[in-house]
């Protein structure tokens, strides 16, 4: 598999956004019958920095007209009038356009015979179902940028753990680490399982701007994932990261010291969610008292099972970590005692105590 350090560094694309002319109106055409639970989809209905709302209706300035083809969205009543954007983007009538996958993609050419893993529509001469791997073929080529929504479509997810009958893989598995979209733009990857909304939106408002003209392409890093959202760990934004440091852990779920010893990968997982919140700046696994199992990370699940047990490393980790953490609580906890008291000139007595001089000249 080859990756890439950024999209600025492997993108046909010049660097300066002013270089070239941008859009004034696009088209995101989002499929969500890859392998999955359309988590992702729901989980985009909560974002308000901005709204899915916002961007519809055109209230976010510098953006270009944005028409919005989603099946849980969509007002259509679904059929052939749900479908007649893809088909028109097929036949290359429709253009510019953002293709959004959101699931996991099946390999099928490990079927035998007939057979197929999940479709999305039928075809209209046979009547054939047509494969969501057709589509993606079809429409990946002429998309002016694609985007992979969710751990699922970005690196396979659940359905691609090992023992799984479908061969399943993410998007740029399947399209090539080196594909290049009609905008020479990589696929760009936010993972999360769902995504957490803002971080979405907020990826796709950087490429709407990229499209626009007005931005230059989104900064990714190797695995193709926005670099300001997965830059930094769990642990590094996380609530509990100080009990941690003095080497205070938690033993059962009820605790609000760090979770490490009960299986929480935070310190080697790259996510923004306890930091950033889940809905409103509200929530983010760790924040609430759940365990990051790394639904973020490309290994996912399978590096991170079983679920609940302390990670390899943690035991060590947390001995190293303990006898450094009981002597910093003691010292803090002096010092603690310390500021715990007012000054002694804070009193109501007759004499002024705090240290002024008012005779005092330079």
């Amino acid at each position: 598999m080859t990756t890439h350090s950024s999209t600025t560094e492997v993108s046909g694309e010049p660097d300066r956004a002013e270089d070239r002319q941008g859009f004034d109106e696009i088209h995101i055409l989002w499929i969500s019958e890859g392998m999955s639970c359309d988590g992702d989809t729901v989980s985009l209905t909560a974002a308000d920095q901005p709204s899915i709302e916002d961007l519809v209706l055109g209230l976010i300035p510098g953006l270009p007209k944005v028409n919005l083809v989603n099946k849980v969205l969509s007002p259509s009543l679904g059929g052939e009038d749900f479908l007649a954007p893809y088909r028109a983007a097929v036949r290359g009538e429709l253009a510019p356009f953002i293709l959004v996958i959101e699931g996991s993609i099946p390999n099928q050419n490990i079927i035998e015979g007939d057979g197929y893993w999940t479709s999305f529509g039928n075809d209209p001469e046979t009547g054939e179902p047509q494969t969501l791997n057709w589509w993606i073929d079809q429409l990946a080529p002429k998309a002016w940028a694609v985007v992979a929504a969710g751990t699922c479509a970005t690196f396979g997810g659940i359905h691609a753990m090992a023992g799984n009958p479908t061969g399943c893989m993410g998007l740029a598995d399947y399209l090539g680490w080196d594909f290049r979209s009609q905008g020479g733009l990589p696929v760009v990857n936010v993972p999360g399982c769902p995504i957490q909304p803002e971080n979405f939106m907020e990826t796709l408002i950087w490429v709407l701007y990229h499209a626009a003209g007005s931005a230059p392409p989104p900064p990714l890093d190797h695995m193709l994932r926005p670099q300001w959202l997965f830059g930094k760990t769990v642990h590094e934004g996380c609530d509990r990261g100080s009990y941690y440091e003095q080497g205070n852990f938690g033993k059962d779920y009820n605790s609000p010291k760090c979770l490490v010893k009960t299986g929480c990968w935070g310190p080697v997982v790259n996510c923004n969610v306890p930091k950033r919140g889940w809905m409103a700046g509200i929530g983010g696994c760790p924040n609430v008292g759940g365990i990051c199992i790394g639904c973020t990370m490309p290994g996912f699940p399978d590096a991170f099972m079983p679920f609940m047990d302390e990670p390899p490393g943690g035991t060590l980790s947390s001995m190293i970590v303990k006898p450094y953490g009981a002597v910093i609580r003691r010292l803090r906890g002096f010092t603690n005692e310390l500021v715990n008291h007012e000054p002694r000139w804070r009193h109501n007595k007759q004499k002024l105590t705090s240290g002024y001089d008012p005779h005092w000249r330079p």
